[in-house]
């Protein structure tokens, strides 16, 4: 028995080695589909490189912990990804819509272009799809069958918020919007640039001073005028606010700050971490209200306070979205945890020895060997023994 079995797997590997092709070796048989070893190999890697940048100091300890999951994870995906084609959710309009946020956060004008920046960077462009589409898939998956399930009463907010008070605490903050209007350099200014004045030895030094004396003052008479039409557009673009413009809308269309295409947002700011005339203005502001327009270095702004919050223990109905996430997520493990429990005992999962899945159930099956599957076998032995091949 032994001798027909080493015969079976050479036979097996034939048709690859002559093909000059590399043969994998399976860890996982997942329904019909299969988890390499050189898939576990680059997900074990791919372990080490996130605990290292997530806690240098504590990476080794972290990566023991998480180390004995890397099987459990990769059946997981497997088992969501099924259940998405069964689902009929495919991911492939929300693919794009990332893809293409990608583009924009890079300053990318087309796909192509982010192909090749992929390409460059020793990035297979067909892989970071694929890996980004089962993201969004098994996320997908996990919204429908286990997030949507799930219910966060008042009640549980109540006694999450009164019991993570002091975490809550925060000193005063405001978060910002700009819309900046820089002003825009005038063409006959940029081409007098390229027209240098003719050297002092071949025109005189009276001639040459005058020259740039005429010079200076056209340029200062440029920049005043660009001053102007830059001020004159910020207060235009004010008065379309003041009249019920989106905010957002307008920096998209008119701003010259980098936030632009993020609508004009700026993040949060604590005390003390603007310029005192900025901070004196935004932090006597209430969320929501708009400034004047506001000279600066770049040029002129207007700042919008989209949220301002309070030094101390905020209430709960201004924390209310972050209670629930936190009580959302609390949940949301459990629940998955349970939902990909069932999947693997409505699936048939095989394991090579040595390799363990933290997950499995003890009511899980792996493939079941069935009469037909014998009496076929005891045929094809009889086939080989006639053949002389044992």
């Amino acid at each position: 028995m032994k001798k027909l079995v080493l015969i079976l797997i050479a036979m097996a590997y034939l048709p690859a080695l002559a093909a000059g092709q590399v043969v994998e070796e399976i860890v996982t048989r997942v329904n019909g589909q299969i988890i390499t070893r050189s898939e576990y190999e680059r997900s074990k890697d791919q372990l080490r490189d996130d605990v290292k940048q997530q806690d240098p100091a504590n990476a080794d300890k972290l990566y023991a912990e998480r180390e004995k999951d890397v099987l459990r994870d990769l059946v997981d995906q497997q088992l969501l990804l099924e259940k998405g084609k069964d689902l009929g959710i495919t991911g492939d309009t929300e693919l794009i819509k990332r893809l293409d946020q990608m583009r924009k956060d890079m300053k990318l004008g087309t796909l192509e272009e982010l192909e090749k920046a992929a390409t460059a960077q020793g990035i297979s462009y067909e892989d970071f799809k694929q890996n980004l589409r089962n993201q969004i898939v098994t996320q997908k998956v996990i919204g429908e069958e286990v997030g949507s399930h799930l219910s966060i009463p008042k009640e549980e907010e109540q006694q999450f918020y009164d019991a993570h008070k002091s975490e809550l605490e925060q000193p005063e903050s405001i978060k910002l919007s700009e819309i900046l209007i820089a002003p825009q350099k005038p063409a006959a200014d940029k081409a007098a640039a390229g027209n240098a004045a003719p050297d002092s030895s071949a025109t005189g030094g009276d001639t040459a001073k005058t020259q740039d004396a005429a010079s200076d003052s056209a340029k200062r008479a440029a920049d005043t005028a660009a001053l102007a039409a830059a001020e004159a557009k910020a207060n235009d673009v004010l008065k379309q606010i003041r009249a019920g413009a989106s905010f957002e809308d307008v920096a998209k269309k008119f701003s010259d700050g980098p936030s632009a295409a993020q609508g004009g947002d700026l993040g949060a700011f604590k005390r003390g971490t603007l310029a005192k005339e900025l901070e004196d203005r935004t932090f006597a502001m209430k969320s929501g209200d708009v400034t004047e327009v506001i000279r600066t270095k770049q040029g002129y702004v207007i700042l919008k306070v989209t949220d301002h919050q309070m030094a101390g223990i905020p209430s709960m109905k201004d924390v209310e979205p972050k209670l629930q996430d936190a009580l959302y997520m609390q949940k949301l493990q459990p629940a998955l945890r349970a939902y990909l429990t069932k999947l693997r005992e409505d699936a048939y999962i095989y394991y090579m020895p040595g390799y363990v899945d933290s997950g499995a159930s003890p009511n899980q099956t792996g493939p079941i060997e069935t009469a037909t599957a014998k009496t076929t076998d005891s045929k094809k032995l009889k086939k080989k023994k006639k053949l002389g091949i044992l």
